[in-house]
């Protein structure tokens, strides 16, 4: 027993002293604010979920802050409210049984200049948002409900017949093929358009109004603020996404749970897009799109802007229903670097660990350590790297069909994305459909990803397309599909070592592609398989060495 708990604190210091070498942990600072309380009751609010609080609440802001910062306190209540702007040194405090209800009446809400997916847009104003605010935060046990089901859009596939019915006899309109319900005449306008909010001289204010409904806002929207702290709070039923700060640094979120319907049109869990110096720990999220997402703006708006989201550290995360659990991209053409994720567990997430972008994106993604994840019931891949993203759901809803896509070498420029240089180390997954999918560009491989000390149990094994320089230790992959258990389709410098894969498996490896070389296999038996290797596609069985 002795020996034991020596061996697991001595690994644990190599572990911790490793993570120092590998990356040192930034430095987060958190707010602090003054002890002076400004009650919302003082102000005239009242909890009834009825009256209108928008006035009363914004005056206790103001006043907080105007006084040198402090304490806005939200007690215990239904709070119906139109949208609020946080402030430099405030603290909004949300007691136990509170909730800030955000009001449905979107007359509430002025058309702003703002800014989605990276690039500058006419949007509706966030039920919460801040700009250049130093200091502030929203902290309490409470809840901040965004009303969110008055502004999306639903898809048929993914409500039950009794639901869906309901939701088309409430109202709205319906698309041209019956699959998706929409809330309004101005958001099927906005839906036909492409770009609509997109901000050009060209278009009117009326224009922008007459599409008002189609710009639905993120919950709360940080924009370039330094010093933000989220903690214990239940942020749910946004809009679009729930959490996104924008060009902030020191941000702490601790111990919060985001929820949204899994079926969200863009109902993110929290988007650091362009942001530093971030520590999320110990929250939980459950929503209908990529849970934890880190995000540096949309193609040239992005590269033009040129600012990564960097030294972040996620840890003690769980994520039940999303489209991802940990999440890079799509939209990462500022960059994305620096990132340290430890000890999460996902339930239920389409993907566990999911980088995706496309060709015009850009910007180069590097430097990610991934430690300590579990992972229980994937429907997709429990890891996954794809540079084809689609912007469709990472599992194809029932009749959905899909198309592969074309593969062609273009020339490498600006707007090619990158992966490379990411080590994950420590992953458990108890169901899976896939357990790792790569897939880079022809003229942008997916480069030096290294996965160690692993089990897979998953239908299918691994599945990699044009990838150079990746590294499998320690693997076990027990999957249903055997044949093969590995595919790859020109791949280069892969290496295997200590791979283990389940007994009387029909093919371990398939090799496809005159690109593929310098595959190498070591401490691996290969009596548990019916046939080693099989190739095709002008691959050359000299591409593989086993030893």
């Amino acid at each position: 027993m002795l020996k034991n708990s020596l061996y697991c604190f001595l690994l644990l210091i190599g572990m911790q002293l490793q993570a120092q070498q590998e990356w040192k942990l930034p430095t987060v600072r958190e707010p602090h604010f003054g002890k002076s309380i400004y009650r919302i009751t003082s102000y005239g609010a009242v909890p009834d979920g009825y009256v209108l609080n928008t006035k009363s609440i914004q005056a206790a802001i103001d006043a907080c802050s105007q006084k040198g910062g402090g304490i806005v306190q939200v007690p215990a209540g239904l709070w119906l409210t139109g949208p609020i702007v946080l402030k430099s040194g405030v603290n909004l405090n949300l007691a136990a049984g509170a909730t800030l209800l955000f009001t449905s009446d979107k007359s509430q809400y002025a058309l702003v200049e703002a800014n989605w997916e990276g690039f500058p847009q006419m949007r509706n104003q966030s039920p919460i948002s801040a700009e250049n605010a130093r200091n502030i935060a929203i902290t309490g046990k409470g809840i901040v409900d965004g009303n969110g089901d008055a502004w999306r859009a639903v898809k048929k596939d993914k409500l039950t017949e009794s639901q869906w019915k309901k939701r088309v006899a409430s109202g709205g309109v319906l698309s041209k093929d019956g699959r998706m319900w929409m809330p309004s005449e101005s958001y099927a306008r906005g839906d036909a358009l492409k770009d609509p909010g997109r901000i050009s001289p060209d278009k009117t204010e009326a224009f922008y109004t007459s599409v008002k409904d189609f710009f639905r806002p993120n919950l709360l929207v940080l924009t370039s603020c330094d010093g933000v702290l989220l903690e214990g709070v239940t942020f749910q039923n946004s809009p679009a996404w729930c959490l996104h700060p924008l060009m902030s640094r020191n941000i702490t979120v601790r111990n919060v749970f985001v929820k949204n319907p899994w079926y969200a049109q863009n109902g993110d869990g929290i988007d650091l897009e362009s942001c530093s110096n971030v520590r999320i720990e110990n929250s939980v999220f459950d929503v209908g799109d990529d849970a934890l997402c880190m995000k540096s703006g949309r193609d040239a708006d992005g590269r033009r802007r040129g600012v990564p989201t960097k030294d972040v550290v996620i840890s003690g995360c769980t994520v039940y229903a999303s489209h991802g659990g940990f999440v890079v991209g799509s939209e990462m053409s500022g960059g994305v670097n620096n990132v340290y994720v430890n000890n999460c567990t996902f339930v239920g997430a389409d993907i566990g660990l999911r980088f995706k972008t496309t060709r015009g994106r850009g910007g180069i993604v590097e430097n990610i350590f991934i430690r300590d994840i579990y992972m229980k019931d994937i429907p997709g891949d429990a890891i996954l790297f794809d540079m084809y993203y689609m912007a469709k759901d990472p599992v194809p809803l029932e009749g959905e069909k899909r198309t592969l896509p074309k593969a062609e070498t273009l020339p490498v420029d600006e707007t090619t994305p990158q992966f490379r240089n990411i080590d994950i180390r420590n992953v458990y997954v108890n169901g899976a459909q896939r357990a790792v999918f790569m897939r880079g560009l022809p003229e942008m491989p997916v480069k030096n990803i290294s996965i160690r000390n692993a089990v897979f149990q998953a239908r299918q094994g691994i599945s990699i397309q044009e990838a150079a320089g990746i590294r499998f230790e320690y693997i076990k992959v027990l999957s249903e599909d055997t044949d093969p258990v590995i595919d790859l389709i020109n791949a280069k410098d892969i290496a295997f070592d200590r791979f283990t894969y389940k007994a009387d498996s029909r093919l371990l490896l398939r090799v496809s592609g005159s690109g593929s070389k310098a595959i190498r296999f070591t401490n691996t038996r290969y009596n548990q398989t019916v046939k080693k290797l099989e190739t095709a596609a002008a691959a050359a069985a000299e591409a593989v060495s086993f030893q």
